[in-house]
C-alpha cells in the first residue's frame, strides 16, 4: 500500500513539474530597461547612428494630442527567417574587380552583424538572368538527358562570392535559387528571352535540372535551403523569362518538380511559388494551394514589388489577405530594386524610403523573409546584357575602386542589423499616419521597434508599452530603430 501511495505522489509531482514548465512566459516588463535609438536621416550625417539612450516613465493614458507608437510584446505573430539580397552574375563580376581591401569591406558591410547590417538570406539565379553578361545554361543545347550538365560557368565569379558570404553568415544562412528561363530548346519560342513556355515533353527534364543544380551546389559545399519555381512567371521580358500560368505552375509542381525533388532526397528544400508581383498574388495562391497534391510541396509564396508599373499604388494588403487565407504557408519577399539607374540619384533619399515603407508593410502583413535584388552593381547600374540598368544598395565604381553606399543600404540595415533569425513579430501600431512602424522580439527578450517618419516635419512621439512610455524625437523623413 505504501508503495502505491509513493508512486501516486511521484506521478503527481512529475505532472505538476511538467505543467509548471509549460506555463506561459512572464509578461514583458519595461522595468530597468533602456531604449537605445539608432537613426538615419536625410540631409544629415546620421546613418544607422546611435542618437539616444532613453528610460521608460509612467504614462497611464496618452492624450489625443500626443503622437504614440503602441507596442505589445506579449502578442506575437510570424517567426522571422531573415533579410538579404541576390548574388547575381553582375554582383559577383563587380566584386571580382574590387581590391582585396574593398572586398573585405564589402563582405563586412553586408554580412557582419557587428560591423555591417547582418544579411542572412541569399538568392541566386539558376541559368542566366538579365543581370548576367550574357545568356548561358549548364548544358549543351539539345541535351534533354542533361548528360553535359556542368556549373563551370558559376565557378569563375558567383560561387567564390557565395562561399565567402555563406562562411561569414554561418549556420544562420538561408540560400535559395531561382530560374529565369529553361534552355531555349525546351521552350515553344526556342529562345531563353521574350517569354515563351516550357514544352510539355521537357517538363521532366526541366524538373531534373533543379536536382542537378542543387546537387552541384551542395557538392561545392554550398547548402541549398530552398528554391522558387520560376522568376516572374507572368512577364514576357526582353531578357530571360518563361510564362507559367497558375495552372501551369500548379501542375508542374505536383506532377514533376515536387515528386522529383522528393525522389532525389531533396524533399526538405523549401519550395516557394509565384515569385512575382503582389497584384496577382491571391489568384496564384488560390490556384495552387487549393489543390492538396500541389499544396503539400509548397513552403511559401514569394512576391516582388513592381506592381506599380501600371501607375497604381503598392498592393501591400494582398500579402495580408494571402496570410489570412493560408496561415500555414510562409510569405517571402523575393525581389525588389529601384529601377532606371541614374548616377546623379545615388543619394536620393526617396529610394531608401521605398524600402522602409515596403518592409514595414510587408512584415506587418505576415512576411517572414525579405530579399533585395542585386547586392552590388557597378557605376553604370550593371553589368546587364539587355541594358536593364538598376540601383543596388551598394555600388562598386570599377574606375575609382570605391564603394558607394546608397540610402537603401541604411534603410534595410535598420531591420536586418537588429532583428535576429527566430524573432517573433509583435503587435505594433502608430496613432498618426505620419509614422509607420513594425516590431519584433528577439530570442534574447529584446524588442526591436522600427519607426519611419513619412513627413517633412520633426516629430516627437511616445513609445508606449502598457502604462510605460518614453519620449522620442524623429527627424523629417528619417528612420529609427529602437532596441529595448
Amino acid at each position: 500500500m505504501k508503495k502505491i501511495i509513493v508512486l501516486v505522489l511521484l506521478v503527481s509531482v512529475s505532472a505538476f513539474a511538467q505543467k509548471k514548465q509549460k506555463s506561459k512566459p512572464l509578461p514583458f516588463s519595461t522595468k530597468n530597461k533602456t531604449v537605445t535609438v539608432y537613426t538615419s536621416a536625410d540631409s544629415t550625417s546620421l546613418r544607422l547612428s546611435q542618437t539616444d539612450k532613453l528610460q521608460f516613465q509612467e504614462l497611464k493614458q496618452p492624450l489625443e494630442t500626443q503622437i504614440c507608437i503602441f507596442v505589445n510584446p506579449d502578442k506575437t505573430y510570424q517567426t522571422f527567417v531573415g533579410i538579404g539580397g541576390a548574388i547575381t552574375d553582375a554582383s559577383a563580376e563587380v566584386f571580382a574587380k574590387l581590391s582585396s581591401e574593398k572586398q573585405k569591406e564589402f563582405l563586412s558591410a553586408y554580412f557582419s552583424k557587428d560591423n555591417g547590417i547582418g544579411y542572412t538570406l541569399i538568392r541566386t539565379n539558376m541559368n542566366s538572368c538579365d543581370f548576367s553578361s550574357g545568356s548561358y545554361t549548364y548544358i549543351q543545347e539539345g541535351d534533354k538527358d542533361l548528360k553535359t550538365f556542368d556549373i563551370q560557368h558559376d565557378k569563375q565569379f558567383k560561387l567564390p562570392l557565395i562561399k565567402k558570404a555563406m562562411a561569414m553568415i554561418g549556420d544562420k544562412a538561408s540560400f535559395y535559387i531561382s530560374p529565369w528561363s529553361p534552355p531555349a530548346f525546351m521552350k515553344d519560342n526556342n529562345n531563353m528571352l521574350f517569354g515563351g513556355k516550357l514544352l510539355p515533353e521537357y517538363r521532366q527534364s526541366w524538373a531534373n535540372y533543379y536536382v542537378k543544380y542543387i546537387n552541384a551546389l551542395q557538392s561545392e559545399g554550398i547548402p541549398v535551403w530552398g528554391l522558387t519555381i520560376q522568376n516572374e512567371p507572368m512577364a514576357r521580358q526582353i531578357w530571360e523569362s518563361c510564362i507559367f500560368t497558375a495552372a501551369d505552375e500548379r501542375d508542374f509542381l505536383k506532377n514533376y518538380l515536387g515528386p522529383t525533388l522528393q525522389k532525389a532526397g531533396l524533399g526538405d528544400k523549401k519550395i516557394t511559388v509565384w515569385d512575382h508581383n503582389r497584384d496577382l498574388l491571391l489568384q496564384r495562391a488560390n490556384t495552387i494551394l487549393e489543390d492538396a497534391e500541389a499544396s503539400k510541396y509548397v513552403w511559401g509564396i514569394g512576391f516582388h514589388w513592381y506592381e506599380n508599373w501600371s501607375g497604381g499604388e503598392q498592393m501591400y494588403e494582398n500579402v495580408g489577405k494571402v496570410n489570412e487565407l493560408y496561415p500555414s504557408k510562409k510569405l517571402m519577399f523575393t525581389e525588389g530594386c529601384v529601377e532606371k539607374f541614374d548616377a546623379n540619384k545615388y543619394q536620393l533619399w526617396k529610394n531608401g524610403q521605398r524600402y522602409g515603407k515596403s518592409m514595414i508593410n510587408d512584415f506587418n502583413n505576415g512576411t517572414v523573409a525579405w530579399t533585395d535584388w542585386n547586392i552590388l552593381l557597378d557605376q553604370n547600374g550593371g553589368p546587364n546584357h539587355v541594358k536593364n540598368f538598376c540601383f543596388a544598395p551598394i555600388h562598386g565604381d570599377t574606375n575609382t575602386g570605391e564603394l558607394i553606399y546608397t540610402p537603401s543600404y541604411y534603410f534595410i540595415g535598420h531591420f536586418s542589423k537588429f532583428i535576429d533569425k527566430g524573432a517573433k513579430r509583435v503587435s505594433s501600431a502608430a496613432s498618426r499616419s505620419q509614422l509607420l512602424t513594425t516590431s519584433f522580439i528577439n530570442n534574447d527578450g529584446k524588442v526591436v521597434t522600427v519607426v519611419m517618419n513619412q513627413s517633412d516635419l520633426k516629430i516627437t512621439y511616445n513609445l508606449c508599452i502598457g502604462t510605460s512610455a518614453t519620449e522620442v524625437t524623429i527627424l523629417p523623413n528619417a528612420i529609427q530603430t529602437l532596441v529595448y
